[in-house]
């Protein structure tokens, strides 16, 4: 049976390739370009990352096919992005690449003629009550259901998780034991579309500077100037040039352009125990139809090997999670992920929101210069000049 095998020249992939061909499938391997080609010595993709995807397809005498999908990366997934940091929001573009590019654009125009689909993702399926569920690795150090909790469950149930069952010392192992050229590379950090282009330089050309103050949330002095809320995140604590510190970006002031800061000694003004997901959405299914809130299940609101245990409740159009645990650094526009309580299956994802209505009221930089930048950024997706 053909599978096509999305390959990026990384170890992980490079390997599932090698399992898929050990368990009798035939896969077309596709290397898909996305991002900021040539931009950067040693992004994503690269020349390498083609080259060794090519010598795999090679040595495993497999079809090898590039595709490119710039357009519509650029749509769905830095247009977004840029959105959101507009709003004060911190986005999470990988969540949205896998639904809509990876696993949406790739499969409507050549993922439709294979039964399956093939990652290196670190992730698992399971079948419960006659359907297919999301579910965990065994290396919880990589596991990457996080970054998978937007998909759907038509694409899911074509999905292919080669190393989802290994650990990450296993999967090298095997690549150097086959002299696999990937043995030893390390792996990808960061947003792929940059590579190792400065985060804050990208978001500067399209939303600019603009100086504001930082004033400390327990008493209202100001600290010091920053060079616009878009480059901050909640639960910051490096790059904000104070003495004296730690400090920590607790809350934004997107219409007044103002950060607010906390140096440690105010719990409450960095750690909470309750948030609200909007939009919530299911993989497979809603399995508390029948249920009575709250419910108990476990969860994670960053790329972490550790769950923590919560309530889930309804609260109007939003479900809220209380926690069993402080947390710092709740940061609006990430996805809080789902768990049931063994965390063995990710039921789903919804973007935490701040928990009051007048900070959910994200008007940010409406202005005409915004604008006239968010037309020149979708009219021109690939800039080169940074």
């Amino acid at each position: 049976m053909e599978v096509a095998a999305l390959v990026s020249g990384g170890v992980d992939s490079s390997v599932a390739v090698h399992l898929l061909k050990e368990a009798g499938y035939e896969p077309v391997i596709f290397y898909i370009h996305i991002g900021m080609e040539g931009m950067s010595d040693g992004g994503c993709p690269s020349e390498e990352d083609v080259e060794i995807s090519s010598y795999i397809a090679r040595r495993y005498g497999c079809r090898f096919e590039t595709v490119s999908l710039h357009k519509e990366y650029w749509e769905k997934v830095v247009g977004y992005t840029i959105d959101a940091v507009c709003k004060g929001l911190t986005p999470n573009p990988d969540v949205l690449c896998n639904r809509y590019i990876k696993f949406g654009c790739f499969n409507e125009r050549w993922g439709k003629d294979f039964a399956y689909i093939a990652t290196g993702h670190y992730a698992t399926t399971t079948i419960y009550d006659s359907l297919t569920w999301l579910s965990t690795a065994k290396d919880p150090v990589k596991d990457q259901t996080d970054f998978l909790a937007q998909i759907t469950l038509p694409q899911l149930s074509k999905l292919l998780f080669p190393v989802g069952n290994l650990l990450k010392s296993e999967v090298r192992a095997l690549a150097t034991s086959h002299k696999l050229p990937s043995a030893q590379r390390p792996d990808s950090q960061g947003i792929c579309f940059l590579g190792k282009i400065n985060y804050n330089q990208f978001i500067e050309r399209y939303l600019g500077t603009k100086q504001g103050d930082i004033v400390e949330k327990e008493t209202g002095k100001r600290l010091g100037k920053h060079n616009g809320y878009w480059f901050h995140t909640i639960g910051q604590r490096k790059g904000l040039g104070l003495s004296g510190g730690p400090w920590f970006v607790v809350q934004k002031d997107v219409s007044n352009n103002i950060l607010y800061v906390s140096n440690g000694y105010d719990l409450d003004a960095q750690y909470n125990n309750t948030f609200l997901l909007q939009n919530f959405h299911f993989i497979t299914a809603n399995p508390w139809i029948d249920m009575t809130f709250p419910l108990y299940i476990t969860f994670k609101i960053r790329h972490t090997p550790d769950f923590t245990i919560g309530r889930l409740s309804r609260q109007g159009d939003y479900y809220r999670i209380d926690s069993a645990e402080r947390l710092q650094g709740i940061a609006p526009g990430q996805y809080g992920v789902v768990y049931d309580s063994s965390c063995r299956l990710c039921i789903g994802s919804g973007m935490i929101v701040p928990t009051t209505e007048k900070e959910r009221t994200f008007e940010g930089m409406k202005t005409e210069k915004y604008e006239n930048k968010k037309k020149s950024f979708l009219a021109n997706p690939l800039p080169m000049d940074l």
